[in-house]
């Protein structure tokens, strides 16, 4: 760590004095030397001093929701600037065909701290977030919807559960959700089979109203629809998880972008979850196993063929002959298998990809023709 002297002024502009040093810390927070760190080594939140970096970073996807933006950022705005912390909005228009573009620009010029990050097509709730994380740089991140169901006054609630100890917490609407009956049903059911497969106890998994520090932030990979299971990701990943109880509204204005089969679509990505907390950095114990189990089986069937064969039985007609010799094959598929997505798994971890979609300037696209105009 560097020393400061402690008379640097913070804020372009703005000189302080401090009655002890300062010290830059590697998680890019201020704290006076000699403070004492009594939760995980990370000081309070409130007690952040930052420079340069937003304590609070709103991540907020959003697909044709022009009609709710405005209202929404505007009671999100009055909420953030009560806790007196810094903060920014980030705004994914996720391919939006309606006037979500439009409102963004013009609330970029009268909302300081909104940013929007455009999505050329609509590549889902996942790819958005993954999007908007990967710019964040808040301290702290907030997973935001953009259908005004998500009350921003809950945000104190939930940063007293993660200064108090937790990396992750999901706002859980299961006492008041504001859902269609057959919603909340498939909902309720997916609750239940997550908490008993992956062990985690949480009655509103699915919810997509969180906050989390910027480390679990930069550790998960949102692709697919992987974004129902991001406290499943996070506890795997090594963080620690837990739920407050938060109010759930009706929404604003227009209609859900999901159907049934996002049900379905769950239980899917559940069994991929399944597969990713437990074999993504050891392939071969799973596909190595199966190959082993294989090759013992066909290996015990050939074994007894062999003594058959010395006892002079004939065994070219035999089924077992032919499924001892499938799955002695079978067997070295697997294991071949497993060893190549040893590989993969190893590339995976050492390659480095842009994030998607683009960040948008101040005033939109067309700001940008005006400038270079003049």
């Amino acid at each position: 760590m560097v020393p400061i002297k402690p008379q640097h002024k913070l804020n372009p502009g703005t000189r302080i004095k401090m009655d002890a040093p300062l010290w830059i810390c590697p998680s890019r927070t201020w704290e006076p030397m000699g403070q004492r760190i009594r939760r995980r080594g990370r000081p309070p939140l409130g007690s952040l001093l930052v420079m340069n970096v937003p304590a609070l970073s709103v991540v907020m996807p959003a697909y044709n929701e022009a009609d709710n933006l405005p209202d929404v950022l505007s009671e999100l705005r009055g909420v953030l600037d009560s806790l007196g912390l810094s903060w920014e909005i980030l705004v994914v228009d996720d391919g939006s065909t309606d006037g979500t573009r439009d409102v963004l620009d013009r609330l970029g010029e009268e909302l300081a701290g909104l940013r929007q990050v455009r999505l050329g097509s609509n590549l889902g709730k996942s790819a958005a977030l993954d999007s908007g994380l990967a710019r964040a740089r808040g301290e702290v991140v907030v997973l935001m919807d953009a259908d005004g169901q998500d009350d921003p006054a809950e945000l104190p609630t939930m940063l007293a559960a993660v200064d108090g100890g937790l990396d992750m917490v999901t706002g859980s609407r299961s006492a008041n959700r504001r859902d269609r009956l057959v919603k909340r049903s498939t909902s309720r059911v997916y609750n239940r089979v997550t908490r008993a497969a992956t062990g985690i106890d949480a009655a509103d998994m699915n919810s997509g109203f969180k906050m989390m520090r910027s480390e679990v932030a930069t550790a998960l990979t949102v692709h697919g629809e992987l974004h129902r299971y991001l406290p499943v990701l996070a506890a795997w990943s090594g963080f620690a998880v837990g739920e407050v109880p938060v109010t759930h509204r009706s929404r604003l204005h227009g209609t859900t972008k999901f159907g049934l089969n996002r049900f379905w679509r769950g239980m899917m990505d559940l069994l991929t979850v399944k597969f990713l907390t437990q074999y993504t950095g050891r392939p071969f114990h799973l596909f190595g196993g199966l190959g082993l189990l294989s090759g013992m089986l066909g290996g015990g069937l050939l074994t007894w063929m062999l003594i058959e064969r010395l006892s002079g039985a004939t065994i070219g007609t035999r089924p077992a002959l032919v499924t001892g010799v499938l799955l002695c094959v079978v067997a070295v598929q697997l294991l071949s298998f497993g060893l190549l997505g040893e590989l993969i798994s190893y590339g995976n971890a050492r390659r480095k990809r842009p994030p998607p979609g683009r960040e948008v300037p101040v005033g939109g696209d067309r700001r940008l023709a005006q400038l270079e105009g003049e």
